[in-house]
């Protein structure tokens, strides 16, 4: 059974691509947007009247935060590494943020390029506290493209 036109996508199942093996799936993403300056200027018409025009500037660079289970996923634990310690050469990743359909197929991409990790965050840990521990990764692109 598949989504029927008009269905909306729930939010519970996606997951973490980096250069483009899974290495994550993610409790929450938040922050994800595209952004770009916008141009105004006026001139007048040729009926003698002012008119403001808008026009599309360049795209801006952006962040989103990531929250995932702390676990022991090597390949995203080294991503993270690699980013706050500087090494840039090796930092620099395409990753994509994935949404599934409740078959795991996956229905929407967030493709960042150039993406590093630029802040971590980890829960409150509390001696007698019966809950998962968890990560907030702040991820830094340069460029954001939807399929």
């Amino acid at each position: 059974m598949s989504l029927q036109p008009g269905d909306s996508l729930t939010s519970h199942n996606f997951g973490l691509q980096i250069d483009g093996v899974m290495v994550e799936y993610l409790q929450e993403v938040s922050g994800l947007s595209i952004e770009q300056d916008v141009i105004e200027y006026q001139q007048v018409s040729s009926q003698g009247k002012p008119v403001t025009k808008k026009l599309p500037g360049v795209k801006k660079a952006g962040t989103c935060t990531v929250v995932r289970g702390m676990t022991q996923s090597a390949a995203f634990n080294q991503w993270i590494t690699q980013s706050v310690n500087g090494q840039m050469d090796m930092a620099r990743k395409n990753a994509t943020i994935m949404v599934m359909d409740y078959m795991n197929n996956p229905v929407k991409r967030y493709n960042m390029r150039n993406a590093w990790c630029s802040k971590v965050d980890t829960s409150t840990v509390k001696a007698g506290e019966a809950s998962a521990l968890t990560e907030s990764v702040t991820i830094t692109f340069e460029e954001l493209v939807i399929e």
